[in-house]
């Protein structure tokens, strides 16, 4: 295991701790973002507990977070979600995430997913594979065709207002299974081969840093609308790689191939 992921996982762990210990809480503090987006004090102390323990693991390195922000223009930088999902958090549901994840230029070196609501962990460093659960190595699926792959989202509205809208009708025409698992669990899901596409059309860097280590460690592919791996365009595709060029040009213009 390297250095930096051994790190990430001290920061799961930290992470892990304090969000357990304040969901459902019933003096939980859920305030609105002028995005209109919620959040919560566990999103603001978890996020300060973690850039607190990476000024001491890892002085000088720069830092990216969901609710304190940061420039993330060096070289090395640590991108942060306290909690993704807080919509789910605050209303109990089970299904979130604190995400985190080390980017040298615009790849992510390593990378941890961490529900601890749902008892799982997934985590990956370039070059090592990827994991879940107690350690077992997880691989995307082998499923050939648009016909018979599974798929989720997150908010089917979002494709209406941001990008994408004629080319996820396509696919929902297309596809076997659809479904919206929503946020991070539709990408480990991808990474863990059982379900086989995951496409959001309004995601931030934080959102999906650490889901594009633990795709490509997985065997899968990650790309923007557009097919470039980048995790700054706004939205995102996840696949098993045999159908991600179809994915891509569904998405990116809405005419397929």
């Amino acid at each position: 295991m390297s250095s930096h992921l051994e790190v990430a996982l001290e920061l799961a762990d930290i992470a892990d701790a304090i969000t357990t210990a304040r969901f459902r809480a019933p003096d939980l503090r859920i305030d609105t973002k002028s995005d209109s987006t919620p959040v919560t004090d566990a999103d603001r102390t978890t996020e300060q507990a973690l850039r607190d323990a990476l000024e001491r693991l890892r002085p000088g390195q720069d830092i990216v977070g969901e609710e304190f922000g940061g420039e993330g223009q060096a070289e090395w930088r640590w991108i942060l979600d306290p909690i993704d999902g807080t919509v789910n958090y605050a209303n109990g549901v089970p299904v979130w995430a604190t995400l985190i994840a080390l980017m040298r230029g615009d790849r992510a070196v390593c990378g941890v997913v961490s529900a601890p609501a749902l008892g799982r962990r997934w985590w990956a460093a370039t070059g090592q594979g990827a994991f879940a659960g107690a350690g077992q190595r997880i691989h995307v699926s082998r499923t050939p065709t648009l016909e018979d792959a599974y798929v989720s989202c997150t908010d089917i509205r979002d494709f209406a207002t941001r990008r994408g809208e004629r080319g996820f009708r396509t696919l929902l025409e297309r596809a076997r299974v659809v479904r919206a698992f929503g946020d991070f669990w539709s990408h480990m899901l991808v990474a863990e081969g059982v379900i086989d596409v995951a496409v959001e059309a309004w995601v931030n860097p934080w959102d999906v840093a650490a889901s594009q280590v633990i795709l490509v460690e997985a065997g899968g592919r990650f790309s923007d609308f557009d097919g470039a791996m980048r995790i700054d365009s706004g939205n995102v595709i996840t696949t098993n790689g045999l159908l991600h060029d179809e994915l891509v040009a569904l998405m990116g213009d809405g005419t397929g191939i």
